[in-house]
């Protein structure tokens, strides 16, 4: 018996020991600035993150793969709240590591040519702490980052459902 549950702690350690570390970059922090390839309304384009500063606070969420049912209704969801999130002064990109063609067609499908989604290469995922395990996706996590470039908030959760509200509670609170 002792030998089992030896042998059991000894699995669960080794499964923690391999399991990913979820480290998303604090609040506070810099955020990692990017130029990558976009699209929009299903044309592609260039997305600079410092350009995009200049106009306000960006919320930039990641997301694991286009046209999956929790990255397309996280989509729709963004794209139904742009109004709200364009009265409070910010932009929305969503970043995966879809390429540029699929891309297009999700940014006219799903984000209802409401806002760009952009390519996220494996050197974005890592300097934004989003990569899923071994797999080269990005986890579904949300950023808030202020004007001057720091993070302002930072969600983390598979279920797509809290990131629109959470955000733009977060915009808001950026602008009192």
């Amino acid at each position: 018996m002792r030998a089992f549950k030896w042998a059991i702690g000894f699995g669960v350690a080794a499964v923690m020991l391999a399991a990913p570390a979820r480290a998303d970059l604090p609040v506070g922090a810099d955020a990692p600035s990017f130029t990558t390839s976009a699209a929009l309304a299903g044309k592609q384009m260039g997305f600079s993150l410092n350009v995009a500063l200049r106009r306000g606070p960006v919320v930039l969420y990641f997301y694991p793969k286009a046209f999956t049912s929790g990255c397309t209704l996280e989509a729709n969801a963004f794209a139904e709240a742009m109004p709200d999130f364009r009265e409070a002064g910010a932009s929305v990109v969503g970043m995966s590591n879809d390429d540029i063609e699929t891309l297009k067609r999700f940014s006219k499908e799903e984000c209802r040519d409401a806002f760009p989604v952009g390519i996220a290469n494996s050197d974005l995922i890592e300097e934004y702490d989003v990569a899923l395990g071994a797999s080269g996706l990005a986890s579904r996590t949300s950023y808030v980052i202020a004007q001057d470039g720091k993070i302002a908030m930072v969600h983390s959760d598979s279920d797509y459902r809290s990131h629109v509200t959470k955000t733009l509670a977060a915009v808001r609170a950026l602008s009192k």
